[in-house]
C-alpha cells in the first residue's frame, strides 16, 4: 500500500470541511450578534490557536467580536440566525445564545457599616492596600482626589493589566490607586451596526475610551475604595470627608456601559474574562436585567463570568435590581455571586411642604438654588384632568397657560424623577411636589433638582392632592432642610430594593444581605451634571444617588478588607462571614422594617441582613463552598453535564442519584414543602462549617423557629479542637402543610444561630409551600 501523501491533500480537505457555513444563511436574513460556547478541548491540534479554529470552521474573522479564553471558552460574533442555528448542532459547540442588552442598577455610609479609624478591620486590613478591585461599569474620571495615589506602596506584583488609551484618556490617567483601566464596546457597536436596530452610542456627549460620561461608574468605583477627601459634599449637601469602604484597595475599571445606551452581554463577558486574566481579587458589577425576568444560569453571562471568576477565587459582588418592593424581583441570582440589596442610612435630607391651610408635609429633596424663602405660589395638579401623561408631567404634556408662576404637583413613575421638574420649568413652573404612587409606598429618594421640589410619600402626595380639589385657590411653599444626621430608625429596606423569593431555584435565598443604598455621596464625573440630565450645566466632584447599584459597592470594598486581613479566605468563605454577622435590628434597637410598608422586613427583604464589618472580620465559623459543591447544585437543579459546561468550562459528570440543591452549604436555609403533602412533612438539610475563630471551641445552637414550624438539630453541639476544623450538623425540618399560616409573602421566617460564647453564626430560616412541577 502507497504511503499516505505527507500534508497537502488532508489539510486541504481539512480546510474544506471547516470552510464557514454563511452558505447556508439566507441572503436577506439580519445579522445579530451571538454568545457561543466551545468545547475548548475538541479544538484539533491542527490549528495553532483557539482563533484560527474560530475563523476557520466557526466564521469568518472579520464577524468575531471577542474571543474568551479565561472564565469562558468561545467567541462572540456577527451572524444571521440561521448560521447561528447551523453553529448549535456542530458537536463541539456546546451553546448558542442571543447578545442581551442589561441596565445598570442605578460619606456617612463606612462609619454606619462599622468601619472606625486605626482600629478593626480598617487597620487590621491595612485598608485593604493590597487588594484589587475590578468595576464593571461606565468608566471612570480618573482626576477625582477620590483616585489619588499619594503614599500608595507599590503596585501589587502580580497585576498584569493594561492602561487602554483612547479618547481623553492617556497611560498618565492610570497611577498607584488606578491602576487599570479598559473599554468593551465591540457588542454594542455590532448591535448598532448598519443592520442593527441599537441606537449607535452618541459620540458627542461619550469617550470612546474608559473615560465615564455617564457618572455612575466613577460613584461605584469611588465607593467601594476611594481615597479619603476632606471638604467633599454635593452642593452643600452630605458635606464632611467622603471615603470608599476600602481606602487603600486598587481599583481597575472596565468599561461596558455607554451613556444612555446600556450593557451589552458580549462586553461584559469580555470584561469578567480580562478581569480575571489580569488578576483581580473582587469584581464589582451593579449591572443585571429588569422587571424580576432572570435567564437560565447557563445563558445569563454575569453568572457565566461570575462563575469563571469565583472558581478561580475571586469575589463577585452584584446588585439585586430595583424593582421593589414586588417579590421575586431580586436579579443576579447564582449562588456563586454575593446578591445586594440597599438600606437607607442615618442620614437624611429633609425638606418640607407647607400648604395654604396651615399643613406641613415631610418630604426629601437635593435642591441646591435659590429657596423659595417661605413665599406662597398657586398650587395646581394637572393629573386633575385625568390625562396620565399630564399627572406624570410626560415631556410636552403640560399647558403653560396652566402652570405658569406655579407649584406643580408630579406623580413618579414612567420618566426619570429629575426630568419631571425640566418639563415643570420649561412651561413655567416655579417649584416640583414629586408625589409616590402605592407602589413606591413611603420611599424617598433624594434628587438634585433643577427647581425647588420636595419629594412626598404616598399619605402625603393624596393629602396634597385632595388639598388642591378641595380649595379654591390652593397655595403652597417649599422650605429645604440641608442635611440631618442621626436619623431613626436606620437602616429601614429601601422600597426600591430586588426582593425574594428566587425565581429561578428558590432553595437559595436571594438577596444575600443588604448595605447602604439610599442617598450616598460618591465621586461624579465632569462630563454631566449631578441630575444627569443633557440641560444641566452644574460640575460637581461629588454627586448623591440612590439604587442598589450604590449598595454593591460596599460589599465589594468590604471584601477587599477581608480578604487582605484573611488572604487564603475564598469568596464563599467572605459571603458567609459578611450573612452570618450582619444586623437583623436597626439603630433602635427593634427588628429592621421595610420603607414600601413600615412592616419588619423578612429575609425576602434584607437577606441574612445588614452588613456589619466589625463582626465579619472575626465571625467564628464559615459555610465555605467548593467548585465542586457548585457543580452537584447545577445537577441537582436538573442540568445536564452539557448545559453544565457551558457555565463551569470543564467537563462534568452529574451523579446517578441527584444531589439535592437545598444541600448546597449556602449560609441560609429555604424548605419547600409541597402543599399537596397531607399531615406533617419533614426536610432535613446538611451543612458544614469550617472554624476560623479560636481553635478549641464548642458551638452550642439557638432556635428562632419559624411560626407553626418544628426545628431540630444534630448534633447538639459542634466540638472544633487543634485537628478537627471541620464540623457537620442536620437540620430538620416539620410542619403540616395544611395547617401552616403563611404571610402575606408565602413564606414564614425564622434562624439558626451557633454560638461559643463569643461569636454569634446566625443563618436565616425561610419556608414556604410550592407544588413540584
Amino acid at each position: 500500500m502507497a504511503p499516505f501523501p505527507s500534508h497537502p491533500i488532508p489539510l486541504l480537505f481539512l480546510l474544506l470541511s471547516f470552510l464557514p457555513l454563511l452558505s447556508l444563511s439566507a441572503v436577506d436574513q439580519p445579522y445579530k450578534t451571538y454568545i457561543v460556547r466551545i468545547d475548548s478541548q475538541s479544538k484539533p491540534s491542527i490549528f495553532p490557536t483557539h482563533y484560527h479554529w474560530y475563523t476557520t470552521e466557526f466564521t469568518d474573522a472579520p464577524q468575531i467580536l471577542h474571543t474568551y479564553d479565561t472564565v469562558f471558552h468561545g467567541f462572540s460574533a456577527t451572524l444571521t440566525p440561521d448560521h447561528a442555528a447551523t453553529l448549535s448542532q456542530r458537536p463541539s459547540v456546546l451553546a448558542v445564545f442571543e447578545d442581551k442588552r442589561q441596565q445598570l442598577h442605578t460619606t456617612r455610609s463606612p462609619q454606619f457599616l462599622g468601619l472606625r479609624n486605626q482600629r478593626g478591620l480598617w487597620s487590621d486590613s491595612d485598608y485593604g492596600s493590597d487588594v484589587i478591585i475590578g468595576v464593571l461599569d461606565t468608566g471612570i474620571w480618573p482626576e477625582r482626589r477620590s483616585f489619588s495615589d499619594v503614599n500608595l506602596g507599590a503596585i501589587p506584583a502580580r497585576w498584569k493589566g493594561i492602561c487602554e488609551v483612547g479618547e481623553r484618556f492617556s497611560a498618565r490617567n492610570c497611577n498607584k490607586k488606578l491602576i487599570g483601566a479598559r473599554f468593551f464596546i465591540k457588542g454594542h457597536e455590532a448591535a448598532s451596526g448598519s443592520m442593527g436596530p441599537i441606537t449607535p452610542i452618541n459620540e458627542t456627549v461619550e469617550f470612546k475610551s474608559p473615560r465615564d460620561a455617564d457618572g455612575h461608574g466613577t460613584h461605584t468605583a469611588s465607593t467601594a475604595a476611594g481615597r479619603h477627601v476632606f471638604g467633599a459634599s454635593m452642593e452643600g449637601y452630605a458635606a464632611g470627608i467622603a471615603k470608599g469602604v476600602a481606602p487603600k484597595a486598587r481599583l481597575a475599571v472596565y468599561k461596558v456601559c455607554w451613556k444612555n445606551a446600556g450593557c451589552f452581554d458580549s462586553d461584559i463577558l469580555a470584561a469578567f474574562d480580562a478581569a480575571v486574566k489580569d488578576g483581580v481579587d473582587v469584581i464589582s458589577i451593579s449591572i443585571g436585567g429588569g422587571d424580576g425576568i432572570s435567564a437560565p444560569y447557563y445563558l445569563d453571562p454575569i453568572a457565566i463570568g461570575a462563575y469563571g471568576a469565583a472558581s478561580r477565587g475571586v469575589f463577585v459582588s452584584s446588585s439585586a435590581g430595583n424593582d421593589g418592593p414586588n417579590l421575586m424581583s431580586v436579579t443576579n441570582l447564582a449562588p456563586w455571586i454575593v446578591t445586594v440589596g440597599a438600606g437607607t442610612i442615618d442620614r437624611n435630607f429633609p425638606a418640607e411642604v407647607v400648604l395654604g391651610n396651615g399643613k406641613r408635609l415631610s418630604g426629601v429633596s437635593l435642591y441646591a438654588g435659590l429657596p423659595l424663602s417661605g413665599k406662597m405660589y398657586p398650587l395646581v395638579y394637572p393629573g386633575k384632568s385625568g390625562v396620565l401623561s399630564s399627572s406624570l408631567c410626560m415631556e410636552n404634556s403640560l399647558d403653560p397657560n396652566m402652570v405658569k408662576g406655579k407649584i406643580v404637583v408630579c406623580d413618579r413613575g414612567s420618566s426619570a424623577r429629575v426630568a419631571k421638574g425640566l418639563v415643570v420649568k420649561k412651561a413655567g413652573g416655579v417649584g416640583m411636589i414629586l408625589a409616590n404612587g402605592m407602589s413606591n409606598g413611603e420611599g424617598l429618594v433624594g434628587d438634585a433638582h433643577l427647581i425647588p421640589t420636595c419629594a412626598l410619600g404616598s399619605d402625603e402626595g393624596d393629602t396634597v392632592k385632595a388639598y388642591v380639589s378641595a380649595t379654591s385657590n390652593p397655595v403652597a411653599t417649599i422650605a429645604f432642610k440641608g442635611t440631618v444626621i442621626g436619623i431613626k430608625p436606620a437602616p429601614v429596606v429601601a422600597s426600591f430594593s430586588g426582593r425574594g423569593p428566587n425565581g429561578l431555584t428558590p432553595e437559595i435565598l436571594k438577596p444575600d444581605l443588604i448595605a447602604p443604598g439610599v442617598n450616598i455621596l460618591a465621586a461624579w464625573t465632569d462630563a454631566v451634571g449631578p441630575t444627569g440630565l443633557d440641560s444641566d450645566t452644574r460640575k460637581t466632584e461629588f454627586n448623591i444617588l440612590s439604587g442598589t447599584s450604590m449598595a454593591c459597592p460596599h460589599v465589594s470594598g468590604a471584601a477587599a478588607l477581608l480578604k487582605s486581613a484573611h488572604p487564603d479566605w475564598s469568596p464563599a468563605a467572605i459571603r458567609s462571614a459578611m450573612m452570618t454577622t450582619a444586623n437583623t435590628f436597626n439603630n433602635l434597637n427593634q427588628p429592621m422594617t421595610d420603607e414600601a410598608t413600615g412592616n419588619v422586613s423578612s429575609s425576602y427583604d434584607l437577606g441574612a441582613g445588614h452588613l456589619n464589618l466589625d463582626r465579619a472580620m472575626d465571625p467564628g465559623l464559615v459555610y465555605d463552598i467548593t467548585n465542586n459543591d457548585y457543580v452537584n447544585f447545577l445537577c441537582g437543579i436538573g442540568y445536564g453535564p452539557r448545559v453544565i459546561q457551558v457555565i463551569t468550562r470543564s467537563p462534568v459528570s452529574c451523579l446517578e442519584k441527584k444531589p439535592l440543591p437545598e444541600n448546597l452549604n449556602y449560609p441560609s436555609i429555604a424548605a419547600l414543602l409541597p402543599s399537596s403533602a397531607k399531615g406533617a412533612t419533614s426536610k432535613a438539610f446538611i451543612r458544614t462549617v469550617t472554624n476560623v475563630g479560636q481553635p478549641d471551641a464548642v458551638y452550642r445552637f439557638t432556635i428562632q423557629a419559624p411560626k407553626g414550624v418544628t426545628v431540630t438539630v444534630k448534633p447538639p453541639k459542634l466540638v472544633f479542637t487543634e485537628a478537627v476544623k471541620k464540623q457537620s450538623f442536620i437540620v430538620t425540618i416539620t410542619a403540616n402543610t395544611r395547617n401552616l399560616m403563611l404571610d402575606d409573602s408565602g413564606a414564614v421566617f425564622g434562624s439558626i444561630s451557633w454560638s461559643d460564647g463569643k461569636h454569634v453564626v446566625r443563618s436565616p430560616i425561610l419556608v414556604t409551600q410550592i407544588d413540584p412541577l
